[in-house]
């Protein structure tokens, strides 16, 4: 495996939060990741309350996040990790069961930066790490699109979306849309007939006048604006 290109660093190795109120999850997390030569278990929570305490005291690159905990929600424990100074680089992924958890679009505005199936495989798992801690989101289109689908359009007849996009360029507007739809920067680029990274910088530019903490944000935003419809 080579570790070393997946990570965000070369030198360094991905440090890792693991927050679950199961301990045979946590334990069975914890094997799998210590076999990685690029990732270190850093600390355990066994509710959300501890999670955030553990995440200001390790400052790990990313948090595995269960939903449903004790004392603090997985979604709380997320909104105030992604809300508290010195962290703003602590990335959450989010464990959820898909069917019966409801709570996905609320994590993503939380600040999740993608979330997971808890019956995902290892590889899946150890793909998601990398990915988030490398400053990306994990969005699966299979997934993200028809979770967000669902919740979002329950709340965009409620959302002044023009308003929020006006400090959008028309080719910035016209790349969150394609953010929104689950395509990287490649298929955007080939979708508007321009570079990766032109298309990165288009992307970078509204996360930045929209205020948004990661690509997962922008999907939602794309959502709650209406620029990009469940039927889409």
């Amino acid at each position: 495996m080579n570790a070393a290109a997946a990570s965000p660093s070369t030198n360094a190795q991905i440090k890792v939060l693991l927050a679950d109120d199961e301990g045979l999850v946590r334990s069975g997390f914890k094997v799998l990741l210590d076999l990685e030569d690029d990732i270190t278990v850093v600390g355990e929570a066994t509710n959300g309350a501890e999670a955030v305490e553990r995440a200001r005291a390790a400052r790990p690159d990313v948090v595995v996040m269960d939903i449903r905990m004790p004392k603090l929600d997985g979604i709380q424990a997320t909104a105030r990790i992604a809300g508290t100074h010195g962290l703003e680089q602590v990335r959450v992924l989010i464990l959820t069961t898909y069917d019966t958890d409801e709570y996905v679009f609320d994590a993503l505005q939380a600040g999740a930066s993608g979330f997971l199936l808890k019956d995902a495989g290892p590889a899946e798992l150890l793909h998601a790490i990398r990915v988030v801690a490398a400053g990306d989101a994990l969005l699966a289109p299979r997934i993200t699109r028809r979770l967000i689908g669902r919740f979002a359009a329950l709340r965009t007849a409620a959302r002044a979306g023009e308003d929020r996009l006006a400090v959008l360029t028309e080719r910035e507007r016209e790349v969150l849309a394609l953010v929104g739809r689950g395509l990287s920067n490649h298929e955007i680029g080939a979708e508007l007939f321009l570079s990766p990274a032109t298309a990165r910088t288009h992307v970078s530019r509204a996360m930045v006048k929209l205020g948004a903490r990661d690509r997962a944000q922008l999907v939602v935003i794309a959502y709650q604006t209406g620029l990009v419809s469940p039927a889409m």
